[in-house]
């Protein structure tokens, strides 16, 4: 789902609100989760799950096409983990998705 399908779908379940509201709280929302995480802080949405920052030591690694030795430098990734309520309910939710995929 993109940002402009969340706040279609938002705006068609609450029509009370103009649709330029729920985009200001979705831009707000996402925002507040941004600057919390470029801040280093550890955000929690109970039931859904957490961000966090985590730091990526530098390696050596490799090119794919060539096979040559390349150096890559140090740096923080995004680290989601979800929460015990989001997992269970895709996994009732998906119970052969395995069997689908392969």
């Amino acid at each position: 789902m993109t940002k402009s399908q969340l706040i279609a779908k938002l705006s068609k379940r609450f029509p009370h609100l103009y649709q330029r509201d729920v985009e200001v709280l979705v831009n707000t929302v996402l925002g507040e989760i941004s600057n919390g995480l470029v801040q280093g802080d550890r955000i929690e949405l109970r039931g859904f799950g957490a961000f966090s920052i985590r730091k990526r030591e530098p390696r050596v690694a490799r090119n794919p096409k060539n096979g040559a030795a390349v150096t890559v430098s140090e740096r923080f990734a995004i680290y989601f983990r979800a929460g015990k309520e989001l997992r269970e309910r895709i996994n009732k939710a998906l119970p052969n998705f395995n069997r689908a995929m392969g």
